[in-house]
């Protein structure tokens, strides 16, 4: 629009005088001015490119219930695989997961044998073993790469929610997160996540009926930092509600110090499931 004379005269009486320049005389940075849109998509779309990509391993058993719900939420997370790794379900777990177009591969049930037939088939720079029970945060892949761009990082784990409001339970959050940071030692619930190369160095998930993620974690924690995150994964609360919280925490001490004792594990996993 152009300005009236008036206008110009009015303001030059105390105010220094101003010209506009076009800017296709006198083109300025980018770096001065918004980046267009399209050019933003391009720009964000080749910085994905060159991040690490991550491969979610999810075992299960019969989550019919809650498998369609762990999968929508994972879909516009970008450079991201999804494996599902099915144990011999008997509902309709496999069939869901496949109508959603993740990748779904079946054998033994065995949550030790699912994951490492996940990471055989794997693609990605970094795995992460995800329960079927359990929802990672916002912005989850952020954290992961950036955490692992730390070379004295070999592996990590986020910090624990139990999705219940029992008596008890916000105190046994804060226990599993002190143990996590002091000990090094996150479990399976917590979403471990290592580069792929790591995990081949170590040869996988030990072959055992339960404490799988234990033993890894003790492997893992000769080799370099076990960094948890900040940010929380929240896991089903569905244990805690059927057996109690005393019951539950009674029964996982006990697991870890007949592990530690060196009782089988098959036997350990039997007081585990209350058979």
């Amino acid at each position: 629009m152009k300005e009236r004379r008036g206008d110009a005269e009015t303001r030059g009486r105390g105010d220094k005088k101003t010209f506009p320049i076009p800017n296709s005389q006198f083109p300025i940075p980018n770096s001065q001015f918004p980046i267009p849109n399209s050019q933003f998509s391009i720009l964000h779309s080749q910085n994905w490119m060159k991040a690490d990509k991550i491969s979610i391993i999810i075992p299960v058993l019969n989550e019919a219930n809650t498998i369609e719900e762990l999968l929508v939420r994972l879909f516009d997370v970008q450079n991201v695989e999804v494996i599902v790794v099915d144990g011999g379900s008997q509902d309709e777990t496999m069939a869901i997961a496949q109508s959603l177009g993740v990748k779904v591969i079946a054998t033994t049930a065995s949550r030790a044998q699912q994951m490492n037939a996940g990471a055989a088939v794997a693609t990605g720079d970094i795995l992460l073993f995800l329960h079927a029970d359990t929802s990672l945060p916002s912005g989850f892949d952020i954290l992961v790469r950036r955490a692992l761009e730390d070379s004295r990082t070999v592996a990590g784990a986020f910090e624990l929610l139990i999705d219940a409001q029992l008596q008890g339970l916000r105190l046994i959050e804060q226990m599993v997160n002190l143990r996590s940071r002091f000990f090094s030692m996150p479990y399976g619930d917590q979403a471990i996540f290592l580069r792929a190369t790591v995990f081949r160095e170590i040869g996988g998930f030990p072959n055992l009926p339960i404490m799988e993620d234990f033993e890894m974690m003790r492997s893992l924690r000769s080799r370099g930092k076990i960094t948890i995150l900040s940010a929380s994964v929240l896991t089903s609360g569905r244990r805690w509600q059927q057996l109690g919280v005393i019951k539950t925490t009674l029964i996982n001490q006990l697991v870890i110090i007949g592990y530690l004792l060196g009782v089988s594990p098959e036997i350990i996993v039997r007081w585990y499931r209350g058979r």
